[in-house]
C-alpha cells in the first residue's frame, strides 16, 4: 500500500450514517509548527452528526468528499519545523480547530499547542473519552465560576461533556442534579450526582432552584434559565438545529433582558487547557466513561448508535 496515503472516513453526500465509508485520502505531512499524530483512537460528537446530515451545510459548504472527527488520542509520529513541547513516541491527545474536522484517519497533522500529554496509567484509547472533558472545564470553571457548596444541574448528564461535568462538579463540592434518560440514571448516579432525574418524567419547573445550569440540548432554554436562584449563571454549548436563528437570537438576548444571561461558547483547546485536563485525571476527578469500542470500518455503526441516544459516556473509534 502507499505509505503517502492513509485510510479515513469520509462522506461524499449529506445522509444518514450509511453514507459514511472508508476511503484513502493523502497522508498530511506535519507544516512548520504541527506535529503528525498516528491516531489510536477518536471519539463520535454530536456537531459531526448535524455536519453529516446537512444541518449546517451553510458552514461546511457542498464540496466532497468531507471528512469526519474532531478529536483525537495517538502517538506523535514526526514533528515539523519549529514544533516544541513534544516528542517523538509521545502519548498526545487534542482536538481539531474548529475550521474543520479529519481526525477519523490513520494520521492527523495538528499544531503543536493543540496538543496535551496523556496521564501515565490512562489507556491510550480510552482516553478518546476524555478530550472533550475540556468544554465541561471550561463551562463550569470559567463561564460559570462554580463554587464549592453550590446547586449544579447538568442536562444531558450521560452524555460526553454531561458525564465529565458531573464527575467535576462532585470533586469540585458542588451538589450536583442530573438529568438523563430513566435507564441511564444508576450511571449518572455512578459519576457522582447526588440526584438523578428522568428528564422525560420532570418538567422543567418542577426540578428546583439552581447556582448553576449546564444545557448541553441547546433546547428550551429559556424554561431552564428560569430555574436561576439571583446570582446564578447558565451556560450552554449547544443551541436548537431546528431553530438555530431563533435560538442563537435568545441566547443573545438573554445578555440583555430578564435574569440570568445564558452564555454560549464552543470548546477550542489549547495545551494549556489540556494541562489542566491531565492534572484533574491525575487528582482522580476524572476518569473516562466509555459506552462502547467499534472498529474505524465501523464509524457507520456508531453514529447510528449516538443518534438513537441513550449513550453512557462516549462511544469511541479505534484505529489499527
Amino acid at each position: 500500500m502507499d505509505d503517502r496515503t492513509m485510510r479515513a472516513v469520509l462522506f461524499d453526500r449529506y445522509g444518514g450514517p450509511e453514507v459514511l465509508y472508508a476511503g484513502r485520502v493523502p497522508r498530511p505531512e506535519p507544516q512548520r509548527g504541527e506535529v503528525l499524530v498516528r491516531v489510536r483512537a477518536f471519539s463520535v460528537n454530536g456537531g459531526e452528526l448535524a455536519a453529516r446530515a446537512g444541518r449546517v451545510r451553510l458552514l461546511t459548504g457542498r464540496r466532497f468528499p468531507q471528512r469526519i472527527g474532531l478529536d483525537f488520542t495517538g502517538e506523535v509520529a514526526a514533528l515539523g519545523t519549529g514544533a516544541t513541547g513534544v516528542a517523538v513516541g509521545d502519548r498526545v491527545w487534542g482536538v481539531l480547530p474548529r475550521t474543520g474536522f479529519g481526525s477519523a484517519a490513520e494520521y492527523v497533522a495538528v499544531r503543536a499547542d493543540r496538543l496535551g500529554h496523556i496521564p501515565e496509567g490512562v489507556d491510550l484509547v480510552d482516553a478518546a473519552a476524555l478530550p472533550v472533558a475540556t468544554t465541561a472545564i471550561t463551562a463550569l470553571r470559567d463561564k460559570a465560576g462554580l463554587r464549592p457548596g453550590e446547586r449544579l444541574l447538568v442536562r444531558g448528564a450521560a452524555g460526553g461533556v454531561g458525564n465529565a461535568a458531573v464527575q467535576l462538579g462532585r470533586a469540585w463540592g458542588a451538589e450536583v442534579t442530573g438529568l438523563a434518560r430513566a435507564a441511564n440514571l444508576d450511571f449518572v448516579r455512578e459519576l457522582g450526582a447526588q440526584h438523578a432525574i428522568d428528564h422525560r418524567s420532570a418538567a422543567p419547573r418542577d426540578l428546583g432552584r439552581f447556582d448553576v445550569v449546564l444545557d448541553t440540548a441547546g433546547t428550551d432554554l429559556r424554561a431552564f434559565r428560569g430555574l436561576l436562584v439571583p446570582g446564578g449563571r447558565m451556560v450552554t454549548i449547544a443551541f436548537d438545529l431546528a431553530r438555530p436563528a431563533a435560538s442563537l437570537g435568545s441566547i443573545a438576548a438573554s445578555a440583555v433582558h430578564g435574569r440570568g444571561r445564558v452564555r454560549f461558547f464552543s470548546g477550542n483547546p489549547t495545551r494549556a487547557l489540556f494541562d489542566d485536563l491531565a492534572r484533574e485525571v491525575a487528582a482522580g476527578n476524572l476518569r473516562p466513561a466509555v459506552d462502547a469500542r467499534f472498529p474505524l470500518e465501523e464509524t457507520a455503526a456508531a453514529h447510528r448508535a449516538l443518534e438513537a441516544g441513550g449513550v453512557r459516556g462516549k462511544y469511541l473509534i479505534t484505529v489499527d
